[in-house]
């Protein structure tokens, strides 16, 4: 068997769950920080603001066994006001973007957790060339805006196609897709 050098190893499965650890939350900082300052230069050193003060992280961890071992995809949720909930930063790490399910399993944990939480509106400012995957998930564009010089949709999410989902502390496995 010849095993191709180039190609990264890729989890055969992800963890998508809260945040609780502290390296998890080091891990989303980490990765944050990767995608939109190094990557995306939309921020100097850090990205944190205020929202990181009240906000839920959620993750994708990888492993190479059965015991994780990197966060690879993060997006955090917080309440702006009764019943509004909000989901900013999602970020998935380069070397993971072809794997297919990380964007959308963090989207779907996060609309679904805040729907049990009594969420009646969630909504995201999304870059503009992350829209199509949003509204291929249910989502509606409400408006547009720019942020730190790059031009936003704001997009509210379809709750009926998120029902509930009460225990993302442990969150639930996502499969990457299969090229054909």
């Amino acid at each position: 068997m010849i095993f191709d050098p180039v190609r990264p190893f890729v989890s055969s499965a992800f963890h998508i769950k809260f945040a609780a650890d502290a390296w998890e939350h080091r891990g989303a900082a980490a990765l944050r920080r990767q995608v939109f300052c190094a990557e995306q230069g939309l921020f100097g050193t850090d990205d944190r603001d205020a929202l990181d003060e009240v906000a839920i992280s959620i993750v994708a961890l990888s492993s190479y066994t059965v015991v994780p071992d990197a966060v690879v995809g993060t997006v955090r949720i917080h309440e702006g006001e009764p019943g509004t909930w909000w989901g900013s930063r999602l970020a998935v790490a380069a070397d993971h973007r072809r794997v297919g399910a990380l964007g959308a399993s963090l989207i779907r944990l996060a609309v679904s957790s805040a729907h049990a939480r009594g969420c009646t509106k969630f909504l995201a400012h999304v870059q503009s060339q992350n829209a199509l995957l949003f509204q291929r998930l249910h989502w509606e564009i409400v408006g547009e805006i720019d942020l730190h010089g790059l031009p936003h949709k704001k997009m509210r999410a379809d709750l009926a196609f998120y029902p509930p989902f009460a225990t993302p502390e442990s969150g639930f496995l996502a499969l990457p897709r299969r090229a054909a």
